[in-house]
């Protein structure tokens, strides 16, 4: 009998066909490759022109290296790096990446979202001429889980770690913002609580190419840190804009959309469903982790660290829902 794990990669081999086909770049014409001087996670695919990806791993933050999809855009005049990985030293590998691209300097760093895969290498861009970017409610949601990235941090480094390791945004976005690069102009938007309460997305108005952050998982499971019901409705709203290429915070990119926003969506919705039947059945919080499984026949990695997390999320706050 095939286990979980033979049917996870067989359904991964056909979900790549299927992404493959869908993508608006050819997938095997940009294979990920590290620049010949720079660390091998330093490694980087471009999107499409001006756009590159260092992609990421499947792994548990903390756990693993080189998580979460980090890249950079290439304006005529500076270029903008969007998150930049889980420490100093993949933040200086994206570095190095950078400049085997381009002279131009970097002249903005914008972070999706606060989980440390995506800003603490932050401080490998800390320098004049850089200005960093992020949602309103970024810097509250860095003070509040300060002290234990930092813990956290230090333990997988095997050496103590000290505040320096935060770079907290100097322009701050609660609407929208247009930053111009240099031909082309990037737009960050700050979203309604969803996969945080503090997620922005970026297009560049050049190629329709979108970094959404973790507001889109690919086979890494999806995991709720901010509203269930928020993430649902606003990566409902973004499935109507018009996009050409797309970036998620983990797993295949390039591919298209909002074929690549189902699986997420599909999820997080039967996720909501269950959860309110058990809700309205009178099952408590414990017997709903113990009994919610992933819905229908959908195989995720990590959902045996994220399942049960997520079904207490969704209860906590269904629970009070009119």
């Amino acid at each position: 009998m095939p286990s979980n794990q033979d049917n996870f990669i067989a359904k991964r081999a056909l979900t790549m066909q299927l992404i493959c086909m869908l993508c608006v770049v050819s997938c095997s014409s940009v294979p990920a490759q590290a620049p010949a001087s720079c660390p091998t996670s330093a490694r980087i695919m471009q999107v499409t022109s001006g756009v590159y990806v260092r992609p990421g791993r499947h792994a548990v933050v903390f756990e693993g290296e080189s998580i979460a999809n980090i890249g950079f855009i290439v304006g005529d005049r500076c270029v903008a790096v969007v998150d930049t990985g889980a420490s100093a030293a993949e933040g200086q590998a994206l570095d190095c990446a950078i400049r085997e691209v381009t002279d131009r300097p970097v002249c903005f760093v914008i972070n999706t979202h606060v989980h440390p895969d995506h800003l603490l290498g932050n401080s490998a861009f800390r320098r004049p001429g850089v200005a960093f970017i992020g949602h309103a409610k970024l810097p509250r949601a860095m003070a509040l889980r300060g002290d234990i990235y930092l813990e956290r941090a230090s333990a997988y480094e095997g050496r103590a770690l000290d505040e320096s390791i935060f770079v907290f945004p100097d322009r701050m976005v609660s609407g929208g913002l247009e930053l111009d690069i240099g031909g082309r102009v990037l737009t960050v938007r700050a979203h309604a609580s969803a996969h945080t309460d503090h997620d922005v997305s970026i297009v560049d108005d050049k190629t329709k190419t979108a970094f959404l952050g973790d507001l889109v998982f690919l086979e890494h499971l999806p995991v709720i840190d901010g509203s269930l019901s928020g993430w649902i409705g606003e990566l409902q709203a973004l499935t109507g804009e018009s996009l050409e290429y797309v970036v998620p915070g983990h797993g295949p990119t390039g591919v298209s959309w909002p074929a690549s926003a189902e699986p997420t969506l599909r999820y997080l919705t039967a996720l909501r469903q269950n959860v309110r039947a058990w809700i309205a059945s009178g099952g408590d919080l414990a017997s709903a982790q113990d009994n919610i499984g992933l819905p229908g026949s959908d195989i995720w990695l990590l959902s045996d660290r994220y399942h049960r997390r997520n079904v207490g999320a969704a209860y906590a706050e269904l629970e009070w829902e009119d």
